[in-house]
């Protein structure tokens, strides 16, 4: 299964929203079983439901209804639980390129990558998902800098023009590659491109996962459009955390058309989804009769998860614009999702510390630190 995350991380604002994007590609024989949210999917232990049976196992025979193959139907309310095992997985790839990016002014090799490629998911507690990397993604970071400060020693990093995007990676053994200058676009074509016709080859069906948080969403939908385009037949699903419109009708009609299919992870108090268009969006199709097709406005993409920041008993009631929007308070909030009309999961076991790892959100009774 080969993937591939990448994040954009601008050198004049390394605070300010940044990008992680995953793609990952699942290479396995296909299984036309339907999955069902039933009972029969858990045993009792104590007051607790588990799954009888590990996801690992499970999703392999039924990858095409978690990857969106019938638009995520009966699987969103209640969030079926390998898809809600699915979602976080990919949240915490997305999340790697934040947690490996060098963001220290004075380090030789600030605005790359913290680890090599053979450390990086020990580093990031991800080798569990059994991926190796194979290429790491790299980007363009031109700004205007004054020339006093181009010759101090905070421009003395290991290139004044580039910075890490990502990463590949793959469960197969793969060969290594080095970096190179051509765009993000095109290293991530040229080695989708090389993955799939691989394990095509070898007579393997192929599905890409593409995932991203914030403005990493929005090039996913970019990404998966330019894939989906080069690749006719390929199974494309997409899986966003906190991402803003993108396109206008037109663009949401290609996407579908061209089959990628969306799912967009959601918080309820997280305003970057709500952009562009806070009142000239999709809402205003209930006025076509009226005002005909309006081509201009902006419209979001696919299905939805949309969850609540206050419904989990471990945040803070409080007005917190970028808590409501960080990545870990996702995935927080993706774990303890059941249902629309029920609480929060008593028996979610994500540690919940990881909410505070780059904001305040949980309360101040749990003692965790924030910012840590």
């Amino acid at each position: 299964m080969p993937l591939l995350t990448w994040g954009d991380f601008k050198p004049s604002n390394r605070l300010a929203e940044s990008l992680s994007h995953l793609l990952h590609l699942h290479v396995e024989s296909p299984a036309q079983k339907s999955l069902h949210y039933t009972n029969q999917n858990f045993k009792i232990e104590g007051k607790h439901n588990t799954p009888v049976m590990s996801p690992k196992e499970d999703i392999l025979e039924k990858w095409r209804e978690i990857q969106g193959g019938y638009e995520w139907d009966n699987l969103l309310d209640p969030l079926h639980p390998w898809l809600r095992r699915d979602n976080v997985k990919y949240g915490e790839f997305a999340q790697a390129t934040y947690d490996a990016f060098d963001f220290d002014s004075f380090s030789e090799y600030r605005e790359s990558c913290r680890y090599n490629e053979n450390r990086l998911f020990d580093k990031l507690g991800l080798h569990k998902h059994d991926y190796k990397v194979t290429k790491y993604i790299y980007a363009m970071s031109h700004i205007d800098l004054p020339r006093w400060l181009e010759r101090s020693h905070l421009m003395d990093k290991w290139s004044k023009d580039s910075n890490w995007m990502g990463f590949i990676g793959v469960t197969f053994t793969s060969e290594s590659t080095r970096y190179n200058k051509s765009s993000a676009s095109e290293q991530v074509m040229k080695e989708v491109k090389r993955l799939v016709q691989f394990y095509n080859a070898r007579g393997e069906e192929v599905s890409l996962t593409i995932t991203g948080h914030s403005l990493g969403g929005a090039l996913a939908l970019l990404t998966a459009y330019e894939v989906a385009s080069s690749l006719p037949g390929l199974h494309v699903n997409i899986i966003s955390f906190g991402g803003p419109r993108v396109g206008n009708i037109a663009f949401r009609d290609e996407l579908h058309q061209i089959g990628v299919k969306t799912l967009r992870v959601v918080a309820k108090q997280d305003l970057v989804p709500r952009m562009p268009g806070l009142v000239f969006n999709e809402s205003l199709q209930k006025f076509d009769a009226i005002t005909g097709t309006l081509d201009w406005v902006y419209t979001h993409v696919g299905a939805e998860l949309k969850l609540d920041v206050w419904s989990s008993p471990y945040l803070k009631r409080g007005f917190n614009v970028s808590g409501f929007h960080m990545l870990e308070t996702h995935l927080h909030l993706v774990n303890g999702f059941h249902s629309k009309a029920s609480t929060f999961r008593s028996d979610a076991r994500r540690d919940v510390a990881l909410v505070n790892k780059t904001c305040d959100m949980l309360v101040d009774e749990l003692r965790i630190p924030h910012f840590w």
